[in-house]
């Protein structure tokens, strides 16, 4: 009886969680990831969420592994991580659309939080690693000191007032995001966007998120060539506010 009882809840919270993440386009950059990205479409079938797959156009190898999988795949006219994600979001027709990452790091469930927030009038609501009920299998010594020292220099020099700076789990609101007109092409862009949000005054918030483990244990990120380049667009960013 007890386990019948369990099955019921579990079962009355996945169909709500569906009703509570409807009418969001996730944004899925992808570079290299035949391994991941199949294993996390299948995930996210669970969800009544639309799928954008953003690749470069030699990536012959991720498009394949996907072919048959029900998702929209875009190719990228530019190059990076933050082209990916600007030309992405560029494409959504929801109301709301999420950065989402194709290698498995994200945990979907996250999403009925990151929604809850955004029905209560935020335009932005950030992922966070360090936050209550988040966490990380992922992050290492060096990624963790130097995001203690970019979100702590976000928080000083813009008042963001987020815990997490270099985490994109993010979900907003979509024609918001297009209204910023963000430049960065690459990794600078997780900077950019809570600061460029803060300077045009939408309201912003960040919630609890759990990192896993990556699927193919692959990272794109330098995290001292890329770590100095958001070092740079920061003060950029603060000098040009």
């Amino acid at each position: 009886m007890f386990y019948k009882l369990i099955f019921i809840k579990y079962k009355f919270k996945a169909k709500n969680l569906k009703k509570i993440v409807k009418n969001i386009t996730l944004i899925i950059p992808a570079k290299h990831e035949s391994e991941s990205l199949p294993i996390v479409l299948d995930e996210l079938n669970k969800f009544k969420v639309k799928k954008i797959i953003v690749l470069e156009k030699n990536d012959l190898l991720t498009l394949k592994s996907i072919k048959k999988k029900n998702c929209k795949i875009i190719i990228q006219k530019k190059t990076g991580y933050g082209s990916a994600i600007i030309e992405g979001v560029a494409k959504s027709k929801t109301k709301y659309s999420c950065i989402f990452n194709a290698d498995g790091s994200f945990k979907p469930y996250d999403l009925a939080k990151m929604k809850k927030k955004i029905d209560k009038g935020n335009h932005f609501v950030f992922g966070s690693r360090y936050e209550k009920r988040g966490g990380s299998d992922d992050d290492t010594i060096i990624t963790y000191i130097g995001n203690l020292i970019f979100t702590f220099l976000g928080n000083f020099l813009f008042s963001l007032k987020i815990t997490d700076i270099l985490y994109t789990y993010v979900l907003f609101d979509t024609k918001k995001f297009n209204s910023l007109k963000l430049k960065s092409l690459d990794f600078k862009l997780c900077v950019e966007l809570p600061i460029q949000a803060n300077f045009n005054k939408y309201k912003i918030t960040s919630i609890g998120c759990y990192e896993r483990k990556r699927i193919a244990g692959k990272k794109k990120v330098n995290e001292f060539k890329d770590g100095f380049l958001i070092l740079i667009k920061m003060f950029e960013l603060f000098f040009k506010k």
